[in-house]
């Protein structure tokens, strides 16, 4: 089968993988323990810890380890927001946050919580001034994420952070997608918060990273937790972790020509179908935009159809993010960036990676017009 879904989930490395055999092997103590095994562990855990916050621009101490993108927002988000509701109950999002932000929010106002949802111009992108405008007296954080998970387009979270910073407000963000393909400083761009999962750049599943800036206060969410100074409970997955650590080291290495290689994808791919007669509309913005997700709309055909047909060719895409399969509701986005409810369930979304080749794209192309040319006559 051809995999062009690498927004949802990447096909794990040999060496990740081989990494995390070996820890597995080696350094199976728990590395709360006091005995030699489990010293042995925490040394492990700390090397990977410092290696991960060189890549953010971050200290080590300000790394948590967890089970996955989702725990991370939703721990950092609560974790922050119940440190500091002494300044009110005011919390900033979009309308195209991951669902885990999402939910959390409509959750949090059955909590007496008031929320803001930004929404995007046509193209997936918040407008900074619109951050500005929404802010309260009573506004404690603002969770915007840094690339969108459907259509790719890249958020200018520096502009961002450096608005929240002057109205100390404080600033989490959801870099699951961009976190080992663009360039992200912790400093730079103002942040108190972000989260990182192991399984979208070709990591093992249920591992995740969150940054909290040492300096934001913020109260554990469970209490009498110790594992990673009170920010999860559980015992820590050391051998998932080593994985992690290895493929965002690779990944990060490699982030320029990996982006080369995509950006090279992407052409291909849209000169493809610019090539057909057909009803295609690209989706996102042309500039600030990562190349290896590509949303498109297709006039007059149901998105959940072309990607069974897709399957049925032995082609792997979505129809948006993973973690809404299933749901009746179309996809936030594509209203958000104007369509209508009909419109958007014409998306769908071809994603790919540094394995994927120029063969595979065309025959991704190929199929397309096959699929659709059967509908049309």
């Amino acid at each position: 089968m051809i995999y062009l879904d690498y927004a949802s989930t990447t096909p794990v490395r040999e060496e990740a993988l081989q990494a995390y055999v070996e820890a597995t092997k080696k350094f199976y103590g728990n590395p709360s323990s006091l005995h030699d095994l489990g010293s042995e562990a925490a040394h492990v855990l700390k090397m990977c810890r410092e290696q991960l916050a060189t890549m953010i621009n971050s200290e080590a101490e300000e790394v948590y380890f967890t089970s996955g993108g989702t725990e991370s927002n939703v721990l950092a988000i609560r974790s922050l927001i119940t440190a500091h509701q002494d300044k009110g109950n005011h919390i900033i999002t979009t309308k195209v946050e991951h669902s885990s932000i999402y939910h959390l929010c409509k959750q949090l106002e059955t909590e007496g919580f008031e929320v803001t949802y930004l929404g995007t111009n046509e193209r997936g992108q918040v407008d900074v001034n619109e951050v500005k405008n929404a802010i309260q007296d009573t506004t404690i954080l603002a969770s915007i994420h840094h690339v969108n998970s459907e259509i790719g387009t890249i958020q200018r979270i520096k502009e961002i952070g450096d608005v929240l910073d002057d109205a100390q407000v404080l600033f989490h963000s959801d870099c699951v997608q961009s976190f080992g393909k663009l360039e992200i400083d912790v400093k730079e761009c103002k942040l108190d918060s972000l989260s990182v999962s192991s399984h979208k750049l070709h990591g093992p599943k249920g591992v995740g990273m969150c940054y909290l800036h040492s300096a934001t206060k913020w109260k554990m969410q469970l209490p009498n937790t110790t594992h990673e100074n009170g920010f999860r409970p559980g015992t820590v997955n050391v051998p998932g972790i080593v994985g992690f650590t290895t493929a965002a080291q690779l990944v990060t290495q490699a982030r320029e020509v990996n982006n080369k290689h995509e950006e090279a994808l992407r052409k291909r791919f849209i000169a493809g179908i610019e090539k057909t007669n057909y009803d295609i509309n690209v989706e996102g913005d042309s500039i600030e935009q990562l190349p290896a997700i590509i949303g498109l709309s297709i006039s007059g055909v149901q998105g959940q159809y072309l990607m069974l047909e897709y399957n049925r060719y032995g082609v792997a895409i979505s129809t948006g993010s993973a973690c809404q399969v299933g749901k009746q509701e179309p996809s936030r986005t594509m209203l958000s960036i104007g369509k209508t409810v009909d419109e958007a369930k014409e998306f769908i979304r071809i994603s790919f990676g540094q394995f994927t080749t120029e063969r595979q794209i065309d025959e991704a192309v190929s199929i397309l017009k096959k699929i659709i040319k059967q509908l049309r006559y």
